[in-house]
């Protein structure tokens, strides 16, 4: 492509409201147009990305043997109100009505819409596995879109779904999918870990997340250096204390502790450290009121409390019911009743494993403007109806799978494979004729990635201060030729436009700057779009026989002989 002949429109300073740096670079960089909040029109630069990417996912879907097929964007509401999800979604699915006030969805993802295929189209046994995708715009109504395309309205994913005759059979195609996704992110050249996710409100019995490593990640995972084990931070398993509970070796005291509400104000009037101090979090659930102990330096995990049977639709106590339960305000309460009487509400107690490991602790008196210190589970309160882990794990923390410690690192998420077993197969009665003539329910697994998040993912990895630095196979373009002064040296001309022909005949896709840009703007323009590799063309050079050739990760130019420099390029593209 000679730029001449393209279309790009950098500038140097990205919008104010561009937070991250892939909004930034992507605004500067000409790939994105703002339309409306969360709305973006893509550029011919940033096409070009996606168009590889999409290549790259198509490629590899096709070779695990996945069939592509397109659904529609708007979708009626019936199919929605018969999973039940019409309901169940929130005000993320946009809902609309056409001339004849009929109600429609404009689509988030399309389990129900592959169902309906499914069920009409696989009757028999014969017909599976099988496994079906896209690639479409999707439009989730954000409260807050931000972050340029990282959390936008309206995206691009691929979505795929697989039916089988049995949980085994899907177990087998689940492995195919995420053996593919490693595949398309390792093609891409991301810094990636696959890592055990939580399933939602999308259901099933498995979930991986596919994270694309980068410190502005808004997700935090949690990993073992000394093996493969890595998790959601809303997943991983914080382990119970390998050593039993020690025995109580200091009385129970009541210390006033005036004003002092939070564990950081007691711990610094105490001259105690917060790992001595438990924390009380109160909740209303089905089950009634439930007081939550933690260790006062953990935080609690949203996704693992409501997991438990005892917090089924559970919320935050109001401060009047607080009182009524624990006779106490907010900021003194704790799992010791006040002066040993039974607490004034029945309360259910749910301590996190390590919280339930201490001994001689410190924690709310139940008595507005008193802590007690030298607290014990079992001699001066009641053991804990329940113990579970309920806290997010730390760096530092025992691994899970018994090997070594955890790190953290903060991640993306691009995609995302989920088992989903028969939560839409039985709601919308996919069902096919099994091999021993019996009707049997189809076993279904759902498989996305965000092909616009994964550029800016790519981006947030990959930048430095002169711009993007694009791993090669999502590059615009592989190769740029900055011809200087292609507009008036016929021998800067002629050497550029014959090593571009070289190249195009080649197979490499290659820019010519054939605009007649002064040199500072050429390149800054080259290095702010992210091109791997360079070649510059001038009148001097071609004096001494040389271009010189720079990748973009580089520093400085390499002189190269005008006869091998496209050697040189082959040889630097060589898978």
């Amino acid at each position: 492509m000679k730029l001449s002949q393209f279309f790009l429109s950098t500038t140097k300073e990205a919008p104010s409201e561009a937070e991250i740096v892939s909004h930034q670079l992507m605004m500067r960089a000409g790939m994105l147009k703002k339309l409306g909040a969360g709305i973006y029109s893509w550029m011919p630069l940033g096409v070009r990305v996606l168009r590889k990417v999409e290549n790259v996912i198509r490629e590899e879907m096709n070779r695990a043997g996945a069939i592509e097929l397109l659904m529609p964007v708007i979708q009626p509401a019936e199919l929605w109100q018969e999973s039940g999800r019409w309901d169940k979604m929130g005000p993320e699915m946009m809902r609309i009505k056409d001339r004849h006030d009929r109600d429609f969805i404009v689509q988030p993802t399309s389990e129900e819409v592959i169902t309906d295929i499914a069920r009409q189209e696989l009757r028999s046994w014969r017909q599976l596995p099988r496994n079906f995708y896209h690639i479409q715009t999707k439009f989730r109504d954000e409260r807050r879109p931000r972050f340029g395309v990282m959390r936008s309205r309206e995206f691009i994913m691929k979505d795929a779904y697989s039916f089988d005759v049995d949980k085994d059979g899907l177990t087998k195609s689940y492995q195919v999918m995420y053996d593919a996704y490693v595949k398309i992110f390792e093609r891409l050249g991301l810094e990636f870990r696959p890592v055990a996710a939580d399933t939602g409100n999308i259901g099933g019995f498995a979930s991986h997340e596919f994270q694309v490593l980068a410190e502005s990640g808004e997700d935090v995972i949690a990993y073992a250096p000394d093996s493969d084990y890595a998790a959601n931070i809303e997943l991983a398993e914080a382990v119970a204390p390998a050593t039993p509970r020690a025995a109580p070796a200091s009385a129970l005291e009541l210390v006033h502790t005036p004003g002092q509400k939070t564990c950081e104000d007691v711990g610094k009037f105490l001259k105690l450290p917060l790992e001595k101090q438990l924390k009380a979090m109160m909740y209303m659930s089905d089950a009634g009121f439930v007081l939550c102990m933690l260790r006062a330096d953990h935080m609690v995990n949203e996704v693992k409390l409501g997991k438990l049977k005892e917090l089924a639709n559970s919320r935050p106590a109001t401060p009047e019911e607080i009182e009524a339960h624990l006779g106490v305000e907010p900021g003194y309460c704790g799992p010791i009743p006040r002066h040993g009487k039974a607490h004034p509400g029945k309360v259910i107690v749910i301590a996190d494993r390590t919280a339930a490991a201490m001994s001689d602790f410190v924690c709310g008196a139940n008595e507005s403007g008193y802590h007690v210190t030298g607290g014990n589970w079992g001699r001066d309160c009641a053991e804990p109806d329940v113990v579970a882990d309920i806290r997010n794990v730390l760096e530092g923390d025992p691994s899970p799978d018994g090997k070594g410690t955890l790190k953290m690192r903060r991640g993306i998420e691009v995609g995302h494979v989920f088992a989903l077993g028969t939560k839409y197969s039985d709601a919308l009665k996919a069902n096919y004729l099994a091999q021993d003539q019996t009707e049997k329910v189809m076993w279904m697994g759902c498989y996305g990635i965000g092909v616009t998040r994964v550029v800016a993912a790519a981006i947030e990895q990959n930048n430095d201060e002169r711009g993007i630095v694009w791993p090669e196979a999502m590059a615009p373009f592989t190769v740029a030729i900055a011809a200087l002064g292609y507009d008036r040296s016929a021998e800067v001309k002629a050497a550029a436009d014959k090593l571009y022909a070289e190249l195009v005949a080649a197979g490499v896709d290659v820019a010519l700057d054939d605009r007649g840009e002064r040199p500072g703007v050429m390149f800054a323009e080259l290095e702010l779009i992210g091109i791997p590799h360079r070649i510059t063309i001038g009148d001097r050079g071609l004096k001494e026989g040389v271009v010189e050739y720079q990748g973009r990760r580089e520093t400085a130019a390499t002189k190269v002989p005008v006869a091998e420099i496209a050697s040189l390029i082959a040889a630097k593209l060589k898978p």
